[in-house]
């Protein structure tokens, strides 16, 4: 599932595979700018912004993309067709002289003017793998909704951009904090907003997301994906349940041991 550092990894691929090069070929399969002419401009750089992807080219233009719940971009050599699904699931083709990039299942695919980015970002909060990561003013923005659950808060990009659900119940678990605990109730906002960047910035640079310090697929992970296991602290089952919108819900992984079952207050004792 996209995060923070699955994207930031995503923004390195594509920079180091095309910043500096000119577009050969340029396609983006998306009605709105089908007709773009992109070929002949040079790759100034790609960065990512939260979960946000933002790739530059010559001339003030930027290719605005986000991955989504399962978009993807891959590269391969010239002339190769980049794996990542069928043809039909790209959704922009990128091609210089000697890499090719393709994004797969992209629900977001834009055109900006490279002076009006904050039309696309600039509502999001303290980027967790930004240079300019701040901590404070993270901790203040889920702090302005005290009443709100934790899990939510931690989910809403405008606090913080990087947090999505997989980090969302490893942090909750990690601080024995049920994820609907009010954010008024947490006992340290900022300590809880410092140990999500540690993670992802921990996690950067590996293709395996781990939070457990046991970097084996079957170990990785606390609680997400677990329902029914083991918790790896108290031996209790992992408890699921289906939360958000009706057309797109997500899973909200915890241990109701160490984190409290619903309406128990703050969680689990013990640090």
């Amino acid at each position: 599932m996209p995060e923070g550092d699955t994207v930031w990894r995503a923004a390195r691929a594509l920079h180091e595979g095309l910043s500096g090069a000119v577009l050969r070929q340029a396609e983006m399969r998306v009605p709105r700018f089908a007709t773009a002419e992109l070929a002949g401009r040079r790759v100034r750089e790609t960065t990512a912004r939260g979960k946000h992807l933002l790739t530059r080219l010559e001339g003030g233009l930027t290719l605005h993309t986000h991955l989504g719940m399962s978009g993807a971009w891959r590269l391969a050599r010239a002339g190769e067709r980049p794996a990542g699904g069928p043809g039909h699931e790209i959704r922009v083709l990128l091609a210089t002289d000697e890499r090719v990039a393709a994004g797969f299942r992209l629900p977001v695919v834009e055109l900006l003017r490279t002076v009006e980015e904050d039309a696309a970002v600039g509502h999001l909060g303290p980027d967790l793998l930004g240079p300019d990561w701040d901590g404070a003013e993270a901790a203040r923005r889920l702090l302005a909704e005290p009443a709100r659950p934790v899990g939510e808060a931690l989910l809403d990009q405008r606090n913080l951009a990087g947090v999505g659900n997989v980090y969302r119940a490893e942090l909750c678990f990690m601080a024995r904090l049920a994820p609907w605990t009010p954010v008024g109730e947490v006992p340290d906002v900022r300590r809880l907003v410092e140990l999500a960047h540690r993670l992802l910035v921990v996690n950067r640079d590996r293709a395996l997301r781990c939070t457990t310090g046991e970097p084996r697929r079957d170990r990785a992970l606390w609680v997400y994906g677990r329902a029914g296991r083991p918790c790896r602290r108290c031996g209790g089952l992992v408890a699921v349940e289906q939360q958000g919108p009706a057309d797109r819900p997500r899973p909200v992984y915890w241990c109701p041991r160490c984190q409290g079952a619903p309406g128990s207050g703050t969680g689990g004792k013990g640090t």
